[in-house]
């Protein structure tokens, strides 16, 4: 096995496969400008062949239920043994999916609820910046009662009753940065 590139972010990871053409490629997922489940969207978009073992420290049911939808092969965290990341390595390069039991369970329990739409996400992430709704309407250019009707679908989505709530859900799962 030989490392033919390191990337510091999504973009960059993108150019340096295409430049390259690794047989496999690991990525992270949260890393600056372009998200690694963008990126993976990008490498799957140039080549629906391509495969990706992602190998990151975030184990949250959303992130996982993201990169693999994306298209990545495997999903491994950072503190997986050597022995296990090559053997990863290996099946994917063989053509397989990759997933240790433990993440296998969190991405079997993730709640089916209905995805938030983009602009529920951008809502809730304000939510989770402090931000009142008056600021949410002003930032958005929506007015105040349609801030509430999203707060509501996001509440009724992930089935909770508070702001608080539904940001410790949603940090917790990766629906938001913590």
């Amino acid at each position: 096995m030989t490392v033919v590139a390191e990337a510091g972010d999504g973009k960059e990871a993108v150019e340096l496969w295409k430049q390259h053409r690794p047989d496999i490629v690991m990525m992270d997922l949260r890393m600056p400008g372009l998200s690694g489940a963008n990126a993976i969207y990008e490498l799957h978009e140039a080549d629906a062949d391509v495969r990706i073992i992602v190998l990151t420290t975030f184990d949250g049911d959303e992130d996982i239920y993201r990169a693999m939808r994306a298209g990545a092969k495997a999903y491994l965290l950072k503190d997986v043994s050597r022995e296990v990341l090559f053997h990863c390595i290996r099946e994917v390069h063989a053509g397989k999916f990759f997933i240790p039991p433990e993440v296998a369970a969190k991405l079997a329990s993730r709640q089916s609820v209905e995805e938030l739409t983009p602009r529920e996400l951008q809502v809730l992430q304000l939510l989770a910046e402090g931000k009142p709704n008056k600021i949410i309407a002003f930032a958005m250019s929506i007015t105040e009662v349609t801030v509430k009707t999203h707060v509501r679908a996001i509440f009724n989505k992930l089935n909770v009753l508070s702001r608080t709530e539904a940001i410790a859900v949603a940090t917790r799962s990766g629906l938001i940065g913590n």
